[in-house]
């Protein structure tokens, strides 16, 4: 493609959703746009506005799951699969935070049986965690190999076992798929 040719980036039937601006603030938009910097303050006044800006934007993709504005480590086909994939099952990690409190309350307790429960309790949910993480973590292996045997898997089990420790509602990306449902 040359200099001279344009890029486009819609279909030129397709209508564009807004009002053509006029010439004369179409050019005082680019003015601004092009203008530099009077001061290394402005500058960075001006940089710091364009992060927040796309922060917000990327903010919003994680809430709706919008993949074009996502972060790099949740774009893709094998990451939203594996995100679909933990957001459909229940899982034991998911329940650490809640059951740890739980655990740290009652070896806080005078009484020593109390304190013994709480020890057995804290090596049960840790071994019950392993185990399910090393399960999902093979399913999730072989059913990745299945459906994206071309695509590049480095990482997406290890994105989704984090996922995983994760309260539901807590998710970024919010989860697109219901308990239950196949990814």
């Amino acid at each position: 493609m040359t200099a001279a040719e344009p890029q486009q980036t819609r279909d030129p039937e397709a209508p564009k959703g807004r009002p053509t601006p006029k010439r004369s603030e179409a050019q005082s938009q680019r003015r601004t746009l092009a203008k530099a910097p009077a001061s290394r303050k402005e500058a960075a006044k001006r940089q710091r506005e364009a992060r927040r800006s796309d922060m917000a934007r990327q903010r919003q993709a994680l809430a709706g799951g919008d993949e074009r504005y996502l972060p790099a480590r949740d774009k893709g086909p094998v990451r939203r699969f594996a995100r679909d994939y933990v957001d459909s099952r229940w899982s034991v990690a998911e329940f650490f935070l809640p059951l740890a409190v739980i655990i740290l309350v009652l070896s806080m307790m005078p009484s020593l049986q109390l304190k013994n429960i709480s020890l057995l309790l804290w090596l049960f949910v840790i071994v019950m965690i392993v185990l399910d993480s090393i399960g999902l973590g093979f399913r999730l292996k072989r059913d990745l190999r299945e459906r994206y045997p071309d695509e590049p898997k480095r990482g997406a089990v290890a994105y989704a076992l984090m996922r995983t420790l994760q309260l539901r509602r807590m998710r970024l990306p919010k989860p697109q798929v219901a308990r239950g449902e196949k990814p």
